[in-house]
Protein backbone atom coordinates (compact mmCIF):
# COMPACT_ATOMS: atom_id res chain seq x y z
CA UNK A 1 0.00 0.00 0.00
CA UNK A 2 1.57 3.46 -1.28
CA UNK A 3 2.17 5.71 2.18
CA UNK A 4 -0.29 7.87 3.01
CA UNK A 5 -3.13 5.94 1.34
CA UNK A 6 -5.73 4.15 2.51
CA UNK A 7 -6.48 0.47 2.72
CA UNK A 8 -9.96 -1.36 2.16
CA UNK A 9 -12.25 -1.15 4.84
CA UNK A 10 -12.12 -3.62 7.32
CA UNK A 11 -14.99 -6.45 6.79
CA UNK A 12 -16.75 -5.30 10.44
CA UNK A 13 -17.06 -1.90 9.44
CA UNK A 14 -18.44 -2.72 6.01
CA UNK A 15 -20.63 -5.35 7.81
CA UNK A 16 -21.79 -2.16 9.96
CA UNK A 17 -22.28 0.07 7.12
CA UNK A 18 -24.30 -2.68 5.68
CA UNK A 19 -26.59 -3.47 9.08
CA UNK A 20 -26.75 0.69 9.19
CA UNK A 21 -28.17 0.70 5.68
CA UNK A 22 -30.75 -1.80 5.59
CA UNK A 23 -31.88 -0.82 9.35
CA UNK A 24 -32.48 3.42 7.18
CA UNK A 25 -34.37 1.77 4.16
CA UNK A 26 -36.49 -0.20 6.45
CA UNK A 27 -37.31 3.17 8.81
CA UNK A 28 -38.09 4.88 5.88
CA UNK A 29 -40.75 1.78 4.29
CA UNK A 30 -42.21 1.78 7.95
CA UNK A 31 -42.38 6.14 8.16
CA UNK A 32 -43.86 6.15 4.43
CA UNK A 33 -46.08 3.63 5.28
CA UNK A 34 -47.72 4.89 8.42
CA UNK A 35 -48.18 8.33 6.25
CA UNK A 36 -50.57 6.85 3.99
CA UNK A 37 -54.19 6.09 5.32
CA UNK A 38 -55.29 2.67 3.12
CA UNK A 39 -58.75 3.08 2.54
CA UNK A 40 -59.39 -0.30 0.69
CA UNK A 41 -61.37 -0.64 -2.69
CA UNK A 42 -64.67 1.07 -3.73
CA UNK A 43 -68.08 -1.75 -3.07
CA UNK A 44 -68.22 -1.33 -7.09
CA UNK A 45 -64.89 -1.66 -8.13
CA UNK A 46 -65.28 -5.18 -9.65
CA UNK A 47 -68.17 -3.68 -11.63
CA UNK A 48 -66.84 -1.57 -12.58
CA UNK A 49 -63.00 -2.73 -13.25
CA UNK A 50 -65.26 -5.97 -15.57
CA UNK A 51 -66.80 -3.13 -17.84
CA UNK A 52 -63.09 -1.49 -18.38
CA UNK A 53 -61.12 -4.55 -19.26
CA UNK A 54 -64.39 -5.26 -21.75
CA UNK A 55 -63.97 -2.33 -23.25
CA UNK A 56 -60.39 -2.02 -23.33
CA UNK A 57 -60.42 -5.55 -25.21
CA UNK A 58 -62.84 -4.08 -27.79
CA UNK A 59 -61.52 -0.81 -28.82
CA UNK A 60 -63.37 1.68 -31.12
CA UNK A 61 -61.92 1.16 -34.61
CA UNK A 62 -63.94 3.23 -36.15
CA UNK A 63 -62.40 6.32 -33.72
CA UNK A 64 -58.86 5.75 -35.68
CA UNK A 65 -60.01 8.45 -39.08
CA UNK A 66 -63.18 10.34 -38.92
CA UNK A 67 -63.76 12.27 -42.30
CA UNK A 68 -65.83 14.97 -40.15
CA UNK A 69 -63.89 15.80 -37.35
CA UNK A 70 -61.10 15.29 -34.82
CA UNK A 71 -59.98 11.23 -34.07
CA UNK A 72 -56.89 8.98 -33.37
CA UNK A 73 -55.18 9.87 -36.31
CA UNK A 74 -55.23 13.81 -36.18
CA UNK A 75 -54.81 13.90 -32.56
CA UNK A 76 -51.73 11.64 -32.84
CA UNK A 77 -50.35 13.87 -35.40
CA UNK A 78 -50.40 16.68 -32.98
CA UNK A 79 -49.33 15.23 -29.78
CA UNK A 80 -46.31 14.51 -32.52
CA UNK A 81 -45.91 18.10 -33.19
CA UNK A 82 -46.47 19.95 -30.08
CA UNK A 83 -43.79 17.30 -28.31
CA UNK A 84 -41.29 18.11 -31.23
CA UNK A 85 -41.81 22.15 -31.42
CA UNK A 86 -40.89 21.95 -27.33
CA UNK A 87 -37.98 19.54 -27.98
CA UNK A 88 -36.66 22.41 -30.90
CA UNK A 89 -37.46 24.92 -28.43
CA UNK A 90 -35.47 23.61 -26.00
CA UNK A 91 -32.30 22.60 -27.88
CA UNK A 92 -32.10 26.26 -29.05
CA UNK A 93 -33.37 27.84 -25.96
CA UNK A 94 -30.91 25.57 -23.70
CA UNK A 95 -27.58 26.48 -25.65
CA UNK A 96 -26.61 29.53 -23.55
CA UNK A 97 -27.42 27.98 -20.45
CA UNK A 98 -24.87 25.17 -21.38
CA UNK A 99 -22.08 27.27 -21.99
CA UNK A 100 -22.93 29.09 -19.29
CA UNK A 101 -23.06 26.24 -16.79
CA UNK A 102 -19.76 24.21 -18.08
CA UNK A 103 -16.84 24.40 -15.47
CA UNK A 104 -14.46 24.22 -18.53
CA UNK A 105 -15.95 27.45 -20.37
CA UNK A 106 -15.15 29.86 -17.88
CA UNK A 107 -12.11 30.73 -15.17
CA UNK A 108 -14.98 31.47 -12.11
CA UNK A 109 -16.13 28.34 -10.56
CA UNK A 110 -18.97 31.25 -9.32
CA UNK A 111 -19.93 31.38 -12.99
CA UNK A 112 -20.43 27.81 -13.83
CA UNK A 113 -21.84 27.52 -10.32
CA UNK A 114 -24.90 30.03 -11.00
CA UNK A 115 -25.27 28.68 -14.74
CA UNK A 116 -26.36 25.05 -13.03
CA UNK A 117 -28.15 26.90 -10.25
CA UNK A 118 -30.36 28.29 -12.89
CA UNK A 119 -31.02 25.01 -14.89
CA UNK A 120 -31.44 23.51 -11.84
CA UNK A 121 -34.47 26.28 -10.33
CA UNK A 122 -35.69 25.50 -14.40
CA UNK A 123 -35.80 21.84 -13.50
CA UNK A 124 -37.99 21.84 -9.91
CA UNK A 125 -41.28 23.02 -11.43
CA UNK A 126 -42.84 20.25 -12.89
CA UNK A 127 -43.99 20.29 -16.91
CA UNK A 128 -47.97 20.16 -15.66
CA UNK A 129 -47.32 22.86 -13.36
CA UNK A 130 -45.65 24.99 -16.12
CA UNK A 131 -48.79 24.12 -18.22
CA UNK A 132 -51.38 25.37 -16.13
CA UNK A 133 -49.10 28.33 -15.70
CA UNK A 134 -49.13 28.33 -19.68
CA UNK A 135 -52.57 27.74 -20.57
CA UNK A 136 -53.74 30.32 -17.85
CA UNK A 137 -51.53 33.02 -19.62
CA UNK A 138 -52.32 31.43 -23.15
CA UNK A 139 -55.08 29.98 -23.22
CA UNK A 140 -55.89 25.77 -23.55
CA UNK A 141 -54.60 24.64 -26.30
CA UNK A 142 -51.35 23.05 -28.22
CA UNK A 143 -49.49 26.36 -27.86
CA UNK A 144 -49.68 26.03 -23.99
CA UNK A 145 -48.19 22.66 -24.20
CA UNK A 146 -45.38 23.67 -26.56
CA UNK A 147 -44.11 26.44 -24.67
CA UNK A 148 -44.64 24.36 -20.97
CA UNK A 149 -42.35 21.27 -22.83
CA UNK A 150 -39.77 23.83 -24.16
CA UNK A 151 -38.80 25.59 -21.06
CA UNK A 152 -39.04 22.47 -18.59
CA UNK A 153 -36.73 20.79 -20.94
CA UNK A 154 -34.35 23.02 -21.07
CA UNK A 155 -33.38 22.58 -17.68
CA UNK A 156 -32.44 18.83 -18.18
CA UNK A 157 -31.20 19.14 -21.83
CA UNK A 158 -28.73 22.50 -20.49
CA UNK A 159 -27.84 19.94 -17.79
CA UNK A 160 -26.52 17.07 -20.68
CA UNK A 161 -25.08 19.61 -22.86
CA UNK A 162 -23.07 21.25 -20.06
CA UNK A 163 -21.53 17.40 -19.25
CA UNK A 164 -20.96 17.03 -22.77
CA UNK A 165 -18.72 19.99 -22.84
CA UNK A 166 -16.97 19.23 -19.44
CA UNK A 167 -16.14 15.89 -20.70
CA UNK A 168 -14.70 17.13 -24.00
CA UNK A 169 -11.29 16.94 -25.01
CA UNK A 170 -9.54 20.07 -23.75
CA UNK A 171 -6.34 19.76 -26.73
CA UNK A 172 -8.23 21.30 -29.48
CA UNK A 173 -9.34 24.54 -27.46
CA UNK A 174 -5.34 24.86 -25.55
CA UNK A 175 -3.64 24.59 -29.52
CA UNK A 176 -6.48 27.56 -31.04
CA UNK A 177 -5.49 29.41 -27.50
CA UNK A 178 -2.00 28.97 -27.92
CA UNK A 179 -2.43 30.31 -31.71
CA UNK A 180 -4.17 33.73 -30.53
CA UNK A 181 -7.73 32.25 -31.72
CA UNK A 182 -10.63 34.27 -30.31
CA UNK A 183 -13.81 33.03 -28.10
CA UNK A 184 -15.27 33.03 -31.17
CA UNK A 185 -13.19 31.01 -33.42
CA UNK A 186 -12.36 28.76 -30.44
CA UNK A 187 -15.92 28.03 -29.94
CA UNK A 188 -16.80 27.51 -33.66
CA UNK A 189 -13.68 25.00 -34.86
CA UNK A 190 -12.48 23.28 -31.23
CA UNK A 191 -15.89 23.11 -29.29
CA UNK A 192 -18.52 22.41 -31.51
CA UNK A 193 -17.73 20.15 -33.33
CA UNK A 194 -17.05 17.73 -30.59
CA UNK A 195 -19.81 17.84 -28.93
CA UNK A 196 -22.82 18.61 -31.57
CA UNK A 197 -23.40 14.49 -31.70
CA UNK A 198 -23.80 14.58 -28.06
CA UNK A 199 -25.89 17.34 -28.25
CA UNK A 200 -28.09 15.28 -31.31
CA UNK A 201 -28.64 12.41 -29.21
CA UNK A 202 -29.42 14.31 -25.76
CA UNK A 203 -32.04 16.13 -28.09
CA UNK A 204 -33.15 12.97 -29.52
CA UNK A 205 -33.70 11.29 -26.25
CA UNK A 206 -35.45 14.35 -24.82
CA UNK A 207 -38.11 14.12 -27.82
CA UNK A 208 -38.75 10.78 -26.17
CA UNK A 209 -39.68 11.75 -23.01
CA UNK A 210 -41.56 15.00 -24.57
CA UNK A 211 -44.05 12.83 -26.29
CA UNK A 212 -44.64 10.53 -23.28
CA UNK A 213 -45.30 14.44 -21.33
CA UNK A 214 -47.21 15.91 -23.98
CA UNK A 215 -50.18 13.42 -23.67
CA UNK A 216 -50.15 13.65 -19.89
CA UNK A 217 -50.06 17.33 -21.16
CA UNK A 218 -53.71 17.19 -22.92
CA UNK A 219 -55.20 15.66 -20.15
CA UNK A 220 -55.12 19.38 -18.42
CA UNK A 221 -55.71 21.39 -21.52
CA UNK A 222 -52.76 21.53 -23.19
CA UNK A 223 -53.78 19.78 -26.42
CA UNK A 224 -53.16 16.46 -28.17
CA UNK A 225 -54.17 12.99 -27.55
CA UNK A 226 -54.84 13.31 -23.98
CA UNK A 227 -57.40 15.66 -24.57
CA UNK A 228 -60.08 12.97 -25.92
CA UNK A 229 -58.46 10.50 -23.72
CA UNK A 230 -59.76 12.01 -20.57
CA UNK A 231 -62.85 12.95 -21.99
CA UNK A 232 -63.18 9.29 -22.74
CA UNK A 233 -62.29 8.02 -18.78
CA UNK A 234 -64.97 10.45 -17.59
CA UNK A 235 -67.38 9.20 -19.59
CA UNK A 236 -66.41 5.93 -19.49
CA UNK A 237 -65.97 4.93 -23.07
CA UNK A 238 -63.82 2.36 -22.52
CA UNK A 239 -64.02 0.83 -26.49
CA UNK A 240 -62.43 4.52 -27.25
CA UNK A 241 -60.06 4.68 -24.15
CA UNK A 242 -58.92 1.14 -25.39
CA UNK A 243 -57.93 2.49 -29.12
CA UNK A 244 -56.53 5.81 -27.27
CA UNK A 245 -53.75 3.47 -25.87
CA UNK A 246 -53.49 1.12 -28.89
CA UNK A 247 -52.66 4.37 -30.84
CA UNK A 248 -50.59 5.92 -27.46
CA UNK A 249 -48.17 2.62 -27.38
CA UNK A 250 -47.62 1.90 -30.90
CA UNK A 251 -46.72 5.78 -31.46
CA UNK A 252 -44.63 6.00 -28.22
CA UNK A 253 -42.70 2.31 -29.59
CA UNK A 254 -42.01 3.38 -32.88
CA UNK A 255 -40.67 6.72 -31.82
CA UNK A 256 -38.18 5.01 -29.21
CA UNK A 257 -37.51 2.42 -32.13
CA UNK A 258 -36.27 5.42 -34.92
CA UNK A 259 -34.70 7.62 -32.42
CA UNK A 260 -32.58 4.11 -30.60
CA UNK A 261 -31.70 3.89 -33.97
CA UNK A 262 -30.32 7.37 -34.86
CA UNK A 263 -28.35 7.75 -31.70
CA UNK A 264 -26.23 4.90 -32.31
CA UNK A 265 -25.16 5.82 -35.41
CA UNK A 266 -24.63 9.53 -34.42
CA UNK A 267 -22.40 8.94 -31.15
Amino acid sequence: MLKGGKGPASPARSRMFTILGIAVTLALLVWSLLGLKLTGFQPTWWQFTKAMFKGLFHPDWGYVYLPEGEDLLRNLLLTLSISYLGNIVSAIVCLPFAFWAAANMSRSRLVSGSGKLALSLVRTIPEVIMAIIFIKAVGPGPYAGVLALGLHSVGMLGKLYAEAIENMDMGPVEAMTAVGANRWKILAFAVVPQVIPEFLSYALYRFEINLRSATLLGMIGAGGIGTPLIFAINGRSWPRVGIILIGIVVTVSLIDYISGTLRKKIV
